[in-house]
């Protein structure tokens, strides 16, 4: 498959870069990335997924835009106050790039309705703002055999990890932090406030792995780094990795 004339301008950045190239892009455009949450992580990210060139995007989430969202979530606008996220999120996508296909979900995703909203994608990037969806995600990622990008921000830090529970040797969301956060608290940006940029920070070094993921065994730049926790600090500044083990009692993603 070639790109047509105005896609090869558009990617042309991309397509010069010989750990992309022409394959890399075309690989890129033909992958379906579900994105769970479009908020502070899911904003910068889809922002760059879009800008890669990423053919489809689910995007889940079950909030609406609210005025203090503006100070990290970029792709909203003060007219957008009011209206589900996943739509006003659709609604840009399609405004800045009319060839990419966007499907708006808002309601919040679980075990239940997973699997059908999951369905024939290559990769779920997950920045919602709960654990207990975050496990659903994770489980349903497994049983699904999709790989997982699972990315935070709070204050000034950033964490971001790629999964893939479903291969043998390999770890799940679950196995990093096991099974004590099924519940719905969690501290929130709200109470604990959030630097903007560290949103940005932590959303599109997420969106920059997610291509890594996407490219695996298609172009040089391919390298899921499955495992690997990415511990960004805005204070430093810095970055840290961590190495996630299998959990082999993990209930998410342990054969026995």
């Amino acid at each position: 498959m070639s790109l047509p004339p105005d896609r090869l301008e558009r990617f042309a950045r991309h397509i010069v870069l010989p750990e992309v190239g022409g394959a890399g892009q075309v690989a890129l455009s033909q992958a379906h990335v579900v994105l769970v949450g479009i908020g502070g992580i899911g904003s910068p990210a889809l922002q760059y997924l879009a800008g890669a060139g990423i053919g489809r995007l689910t995007l889940i989430d079950d909030d609406t835009v609210d005025a203090s969202n503006l100070q990290r979530q970029t792709i909203y606008t003060e007219s957008d106050v009011g209206a589900p996220k996943a739509e006003a999120a659709a609604r840009w996508l399609n405004q800045f790039d009319k060839a990419l296909e966007a499907r708006a979900h808002a309601i919040r995703v679980g075990g239940e309705n997973a699997t059908r909203i999951f369905e024939d994608a290559d990769l779920v990037l997950d920045g919602c703002d709960n654990f207990a969806t975050r496990l659903a995600v994770s489980d349903s990622c497994v049983k699904a055999s999709i790989p997982l990008l699972s990315a935070a921000v709070g204050r000034f830090q950033g964490q971001v990890a790629a999964f893939a529970g479903h291969l043998p040797d390999h770890s799940c969301y679950r196995c990093y932090v096991g099974d004590a956060f099924d519940a719905e608290d969690c501290d929130t940006c709200a109470e604990d406030g959030m630097l903007g940029a560290m949103a940005g920070w932590a959303g599109t070094f997420a969106a920059m792995q997610a291509i890594r993921v996407l490219l695996d065994g298609k172009a040089s730049f391919g390298d899921p780094q499955w495992g690997k926790l990415h511990i960004l600090d805005g204070m430093k500044p810095g970055m840290r990795t961590l190495s996630i083990a299998k959990d082999p009692d993990c209930k998410g993603c342990s054969k026995s």
